[in-house]
């Protein structure tokens, strides 16, 4: 069983090629392939320094980030892995056990923050809630499926927000997924930078947005100010 690991990434040069060095060093060794976001930086010189396979995507954003990766994938199962999320060899042998029948195919990890506050542990134990009862999982748990069964969805669904969401529901209704006990642990820099809960007040509120009916790509404004900014007034959304 092979796998690929996708890493989306945009302006990562700081992190970027210690991620590509730890994927590389997981046993039995991935494939790892970064696809930049339209990077101001050196992000792809130094991917493709460490060891990666380095792609353009077509278009900005995570979900055309990751379905580029994936189309490029040669590994039996497809891991999707943000810049600043540390997929331990413990985590990585736990998934392929959980992946070595034939009933699974997909599912993501629970999530820990390298963040000291009671809050953030509060929402990851909430977030393990969610993808136990319901196989709704976020990127930043690495979400990961099957390469056949990513191919026969058509990927994740053109959404400049949400796309996690979105597919993992997909997936759910699909097959059997599960939530891997053992943990990748996330950046908590966003909340460091702009607050706890001013972040998650954010976070909820676009969530509410969303599951309210409004369009992902006018959220996704919100969340990544000014990066699809020329794109969307191309395509108007609500």
């Amino acid at each position: 069983m092979s796998v690929s690991v996708v890493i989306p990434a945009y302006n990562e040069a700081g992190l970027i090629f210690d991620q590509v060095r730890r994927c590389l060093e997981l046993r039995p060794r991935p494939e790892v392939i970064v696809v930049d976001g339209s990077s101001a930086d050196d992000t792809l010189a130094l991917a493709r320094r460490a060891g990666a396979v380095t792609l353009a995507a077509p278009a900005r954003g995570r979900a055309s980030q990751m379905n580029c990766g994936a189309e490029a994938a040669g590994g039996d199962i497809l891991v999707f892995l943000h810049a600043d999320v540390l997929l331990s060899q413990r985590a990585y042998e736990a998934m392929r056990e959980v992946l070595a029948g034939s009933t699974v195919i997909g599912g993501a990890f629970r999530r820990r923050f390298d963040h000291s506050s009671t809050l953030l542990r509060m929402t990851c134990r909430l977030a393990d809630l969610r993808g136990r009862l319901f196989g709704i999982y976020l990127g930043d748990q690495t979400i990961f499926v099957r390469r056949g069964i990513f191919r026969e969805m058509g990927g994740y669904p053109s959404m400049r927000l949400f796309e996690d969401v979105a597919f993992s529901r997909r997936l759910r209704m699909r097959g059997m997924t599960r939530l891997v006990a053992e943990t990748v642990t996330a950046s908590g820099r966003r909340f460091r930078a702009e607050g706890n809960l001013r972040r998650l007040a954010a976070d909820l509120c676009l969530v509410t947005l969303y599951c309210a009916g409004f369009h992902p790509d006018a959220l996704a404004r919100r969340y990544y100010p000014g990066y699809f900014d020329e794109e969307l007034r191309r395509s108007p959304t609500r």
